[in-house]
């Protein structure tokens, strides 16, 4: 063990273990048709600095053209296969791809494989984990994937309120 964690005088932060189905869980709506889990939040940690969850993106699927006023997010692929776009550059996307996009940037992820595509998401500051609770529909674990659906009316107003920043894709 290094030095500096040896001893009486070595602070310990708290601890979180979420298992695989642990986790606020909602459907996405149309494109994004799949779901997302919020693992890591204000709501069930003493951080509020970021947020973490997963995504998962059914064949064919994808998440809109946007950007965020101010956070910066970080995708990590742990399964699948497609494109991002950053700016204005287009990106294959494999396991084990990682992305970081800063404030402003905007950004858009298509699965383009045969299966799923799952990524995991940090977002800092926190508050991706509000935006999907608003436009999804809650997920037990198990449950059966429902027929896609349409984002909500108030969209926009979502948006205004977790400072997205709109894209030609709405």
């Amino acid at each position: 063990m290094p030095e500096s964690t040896k001893g009486p005088d070595f602070a310990h932060g708290p601890v979180v273990v979420l298992g695989p189905e642990d986790g606020d869980a909602f459907w996405q709506p149309l494109p994004s048709v799949g779901y997302i889990v919020n693992k890591l939040t204000p709501y069930n940690t003493p951080y509020d600095s970021f947020s973490m969850g997963l995504q998962v993106l059914e064949p064919g699927a994808h998440i809109r053209r946007h950007a965020h006023e101010r956070q910066h997010e970080v995708l990590f692929c742990y399964q699948g296969t497609g494109v991002a776009e950053v700016g204005a550059e287009r990106h294959e996307v494999a396991p084990e791809t990682m992305i970081l996009v800063g404030r402003g940037v905007q950004h858009k992820v298509t699965n383009t494989g045969a299966g799923q595509m799952r990524l995991l998401w940090m977002i800092a500051p926190a508050g991706l984990e509000d935006w999907f609770r608003a436009i999804g529909r809650p997920r037990k674990p198990g449950e059966a994937m429902p027929a896609p659906f349409e984002r909500p009316t108030d969209i926009a107003e979502i948006q205004a309120r977790q400072r997205f920043v709109r894209s030609e894709e709405g």
